[in-house]
């Protein structure tokens, strides 16, 4: 199941929210060796998830966490333009058609399926918001996983050389890209509307006034 929940959502789903933070500890912290905070819960959490940020989460059945990504709009305060202006030159990006995607986590037992799913959903709500485009800093060596899920970044800078460069690129949110992730990860449009609706059956404004308030 894909779920769309903002922060001040989660506790309404304790298991859910307790796995994500634990699996984002295991993956930034104790596999990828990043200079993160884990607390005594166990649980990786940073100075932009106490801002209200909308979480996609994708849960497994027994409820937990399969994986997840952290989105914010670029209007307010975000990774890229606090920490890695490097990456654009110095150039900070601001405009309310892009939107940030960090902290993209996967559960050490996610199976198969679990990254396309949380970019379809990702596509799928910047198209119903009205997001043009999606900002994320990434390992330069991710870039064909993305392009074989079928949204491949463009990429606007780059630190570093080979497989462990990172580079910050923009997604496009489009309907041509909508399109390609469902061609090529198997998942049918018609479900990606419903996960969309599902979280948001009164269809939230397109520009995302409840997370830029």
């Amino acid at each position: 199941m894909i779920r769309f929940l903002y922060a001040d959502q989660l506790s309404q789903f304790p298991i859910l929210a307790d796995s994500m933070f634990k699996d984002r500890a295991a993956q930034f912290k104790h596999r990828l060796d990043w200079e993160v905070t884990v607390d005594e819960n166990g649980w990786e959490m940073d100075q932009y998830d106490v801002l209200n940020p909308l979480y996609i989460i994708v849960s497994s059945p027994d409820g937990r966490h399969a994986g997840s990504v952290r989105i914010m709009p670029t209007v307010g305060r975000i990774m890229t333009n606090e920490h890695f202006l490097h990456l654009t030159g110095g150039v900070r990006i601001a405009s309310p058609l892009i939107w940030e995607c960090t902290r993209f986590c996967l559960a050490p037992d996610a199976p198969i399926g679990v990254a396309a799913a949380l970019l379809a959903a990702g596509t799928e709500m910047g198209i119903r918001f009205g997001i043009e485009q999606a900002l994320g800093v990434i390992y330069a060596k991710t870039v064909p996983i993305y392009r074989r899920i079928g949204i491949a970044p463009d990429i606007i800078g780059t630190d570093g050389n080979g497989r462990d460069a990172i580079s910050v690129g923009l997604w496009p949110m489009t309907e041509e890209a909508r399109a390609d992730i469902s061609r090529k990860s198997g998942i049918p449009l018609s479900v990606m509307a419903d996960w969309f609706d599902a979280s948001f059956p009164e269809h939230a404004a397109p520009t995302g006034e409840r997370l830029a308030a």
